[in-house]
């Protein structure tokens, strides 16, 4: 099979690999769409030793089983695999398991490749009307979609009554501010410095208000409820800290490096909740493909496909800030 293969820092190339065999519990996925996350770019930076190379990266995947009873079934992937028995994963926080594994690290290849095994408990089947390449967005939307729900657990409140900001307008931030609309957030607004980012958002969701950092339109400061750090960057983590108005909650997605940035003296004294969000649950990733499927998240327009043989480029794109909020692979059995 060919598959992307990541060769070290800013290096990838076009393999010839063996087609994966499905262990115990496994089916043999082909691969039909798989998006390139922030995570990708990371270990693509050289930033990340849990992906090391060489390695097939990608995680955000959708395709058809390939073989067994239920081949020919589109599904959608939940790339977390967990051990199924320890306190986290009996208690519905399975996300949290101690000894979880991810597509994409070892040792689990990735699915930028036109085959993937996956334990067959983490498919979710493709409703029909529902794109495969939308179907993609399932993980990183779920991602969303749990940070949301994180937030909204916290502030303890109706999320019609709060005013809520998302910094980063990337495929996590801007389904977080989707994720609020569709949860009906009473205002949702979201920072971006990069402006056909703000355009997209504009275009797709007109109630949600995209700003650029420093410009008129940036909410003033104590003046939110809930804010979602979707890029974790020290001068987001400063934006958050002075956005939040007492008793406010700040939820943070973003994996950047560093810790600074945090008012920890505001915190303490305004009483603001700061969470970290990882992942989802496995309800919550079939909620998402849900909401997908009846429309309840937009049209979508926002995503970028391109073929896999072109994945060093969407990469290189990517680092330049000429791409979409989201780039969809295709492998090349689909052309």
């Amino acid at each position: 099979m060919k598959a992307l293969v990541y060769t070290g820092p800013h290096g990838l190339e076009m393999r010839d690999l063996p087609v994966p065999v499905a262990g115990a519990g496994e089916v043999l996925i082909r691969v039909e769409a798989v998006g390139i996350c922030g995570s990708d770019m990371h270990a693509y930076h050289g930033h990340d030793a849990r992906r090391p190379a060489p390695l097939v990266l990608g995680h955000e995947a959708a395709g058809t089983i390939a073989e067994g009873r239920r081949a020919g079934e589109r599904v959608t992937i939940n790339p977390l695999v967990t051990c199924g028995h320890c306190m986290a994963c009996t208690t519905g926080r399975s996300h949290l398991c101690p000894t979880r594994q991810i597509l994409s690290m070892p040792p689990r290849p990735g699915a930028f490749a036109e085959y993937v095994c996956v334990p067959e408990d983490n498919l979710v089947p493709v409703p029909d009307g529902l794109s495969i390449e939308c179907a993609a967005l399932a993980e990183p939307l779920a991602v969303s979609y749990h940070a949301v729900n994180q937030g909204a657990r916290l502030l303890g409140r109706p999320l019609a009554g709060a005013r809520c900001v998302v910094l980063g307008g990337g495929a996590i931030g801007f389904g977080a501010a989707l994720v609020l609309a569709m949860q009906g957030a009473g205002e949702v607004l979201l920072a971006e410095p990069n402006a056909e980012r703000r355009g997209v958002v504009a275009r797709s969701v007109p109630r949600i208000q995209a700003y650029a950092p420093g410009d008129a339109g940036e909410p003033g400061p104590d003046s939110a409820d809930l804010i979602l750090d979707a890029v974790g960057s020290r001068s987001t983590r400063s934006a958050a800290s002075r956005l939040a108005r007492p008793g406010a909650v700040i939820v943070h997605i973003g994996l950047l490096p560093g810790d600074e940035g945090l008012d920890i003296r505001k915190i303490t004294l305004q009483e603001i909740i700061v969470s970290g969000s990882y992942c989802y649950t496995m309800q919550e990733f079939r909620e998402v493909v849900g909401a997908l499927a009846d429309g309840r998240l937009g049209d979508l327009n926002w995503l970028e496909q391109r073929p896999l043989c072109d994945g060093a480029l969407a990469f290189a794109a990517i680092d330049e800030h000429q791409a979409a909020s989201k780039i969809v692979l295709r492998p090349e059995h689909l052309l």
